[in-house]
C-alpha cells in the first residue's frame, strides 16, 4: 500500500498524521499529485459537509500599519497606493453588512490595519458590532490585531463570537518577513481568545518564498490553535513592497497545498482568501473538489475578490451548497 493510501486510512479511520508522516507526504506530492488530490477530495467528503461556509469583511481602518510585513500594501514602511483612512463611519459599515446579508453570506468582519485596535476606536468599533447584533442575520468575526484579553473581551461582549488572526507562516519562515512581531505573539492573542470563547479563525499566506516543507510547516503550526477556519492566501505582490517580484505560485503547488492542508485539518473549513483570483476557474474547481470549502466572497482588502454571483456557479459546479 503507498503512502498516500495509508495516511488516507488512517485519517479516515479518525487518527491524526504525525509531523513527519506530513513531511513525508510533501516529499511523496511531485509525483503523485493525482493521488494526492483524490484522497484529500476522499477526506473532504467524509469529514465536511457539502455546505460552501461563505463570509465577507470589509476593510474597516486602512494604512500607515507600524509593522513591517514584507507582504503587506498598508505597512508604513513601504511606499504602496493603498488607501489610508481611520475607522470607517458606521453607515458605511452597516451597508457593507446588508450587502452581505442580502447575498445570503453567512458571516461578516471589520479588518482594521495596525498593531492593533485600541481604546475609543475599538469603543466605536464595538458600537458598530451592536447594531449589527440589533440588526441580526449574520454572524460576527472581527480581525483587529494583537489585542489583549481584556480588548478581546469587550468585542465578545459586544456580539462577536469569532476572532481572526492568521500565523501567515512556519515560524522558521515568517521571521524572514517581519521584525515587528512573531508568530508567538499572535498565538499569544489567539490563546486569550480561546479562553474568552472565541472560535478561531487563523491561516496564512503562500508564495512568500517559502518551501513546500515550510507550507505544510504552517499546517502543523496552526494544529497548536485549533482553528474552524483555515483561510489560505495566495500571495499578490504588491507595487512598492519587497514582495513585489516574487514569482507566482503554479496550480500544482497551490492544488498540492491544499491537499496537504486537508491531510493535516480534515475537519476544518479551509477557506479561499486573497489572490484567489490569480487560479484559473478549473483550478479553483479542482480546489474546491480537494478541500477549499469555504471562502471570503466579495471584494477583499487591497485585492479584488470575486462576485458572489460567480461564486454561486462555481461551487454548484464543484456540488457544493452556497
Amino acid at each position: 500500500m503507498s503512502l498516500i493510501e495509508t495516511l488516507k486510512n488512517k485519517v479516515l479511520a479518525g487518527g491524526g498524521i504525525t509531523a513527519d508522516e506530513a513531511y513525508a507526504l510533501c516529499d511523496a506530492a511531485p509525483g503523485n499529485r493525482e493521488a494526492l488530490h483524490e484522497a484529500a477530495a476522499e477526506i473532504t467528503r467524509a469529514f465536511c459537509p457539502p455546505v460552501f461556509d461563505s463570509c465577507s469583511i470589509v476593510n474597516a481602518r486602512s494604512g500607515k500599519c507600524p509593522e513591517n510585513c514584507k507582504w503587506c500594501a498598508q505597512s508604513a514602511h513601504f511606499k504602496t497606493a493603498a488607501d489610508v483612512y481611520p475607522l470607517i463611519p458606521e453607515d458605511e459599515c452597516m451597508a457593507h453588512a446588508d450587502m452581505s446579508r442580502n447575498h445570503g453570506i453567512r458571516r461578516f468582519s471589520m479588518v482594521t490595519s495596525g498593531r492593533k485596535m485600541a481604546g475609543k476606536e475599538l469603543k466605536k468599533a464595538c458600537g458598530y458590532y451592536r447594531e449589527l447584533v440589533k440588526r441580526g442575520g449574520l454572524d460576527l468575526c472581527a480581525s483587529m490585531g494583537l489585542l489583549e484579553k481584556e480588548e478581546l473581551q469587550q468585542l465578545w461582549d459586544a456580539g462577536v463570537h469569532r476572532y481572526h488572526c492568521n500565523l501567515e507562516a512556519a515560524p522558521d519562515h515568517f521571521s524572514t518577513l517581519c521584525s515587528t512581531h512573531t508568530v508567538e505573539d499572535k498565538i499569544r492573542t489567539i490563546n486569550f481568545a480561546r479562553e474568552i470563547g472565541f472560535e478561531v479563525c487563523s491561516g496564512g499566506i503562500i508564495g512568500m518564498g517559502e518551501t513546500p516543507g515550510q507550507r505544510v510547516g504552517l499546517a502543523l503550526e496552526l494544529r497548536r490553535v485549533q482553528p474552524v477556519s483555515i483561510p489560505i492566501n495566495i500571495l499578490c505582490p504588491i507595487p512598492g513592497t519587497p514582495l513585489e517580484g516574487s514569482a507566482p505560485l503554479s496550480a500544482d503547488e497551490v492544488l498540492d497545498c491544499i491537499a496537504l492542508f486537508r491531510f493535516i485539518h480534515p475537519r476544518v473549513t479551509l477557506r479561499f482568501a486573497g489572490g484567489r483570483a490569480s487560479l484559473s476557474r478549473d483550478t479553483q474547481l479542482r480546489a474546491i473538489r480537494i478541500g477549499m470549502n469555504g471562502a471570503i466572497v466579495g471584494d477583499l482588502l487591497t485585492t479584488v475578490g470575486s462576485t458572489v454571483a460567480a461564486d454561486r456557479t462555481l461551487i454548484a459546479e464543484a456540488g457544493l451548497t452556497f
